[in-house]
């Protein structure tokens, strides 16, 4: 227990974990932007 104490106390572990959740989120936000953009994709009119 005294390792996951020693990294739950570690500011530097909880700035990765913040910066990691961040490019997830985006990431997620992203996918689901392009999926909902081709979903609603209007055909060209010539």
């Amino acid at each position: 227990m005294n390792a996951i104490q020693m990294l739950l106390n570690d500011p530097v572990v909880w700035g990765s974990l913040l910066g990691i959740a961040t490019v997830i989120s985006l990431l997620a936000y992203y996918v689901w932007l392009f999926l909902t953009n081709i979903k609603n994709a209007v055909p060209p009119q010539e």
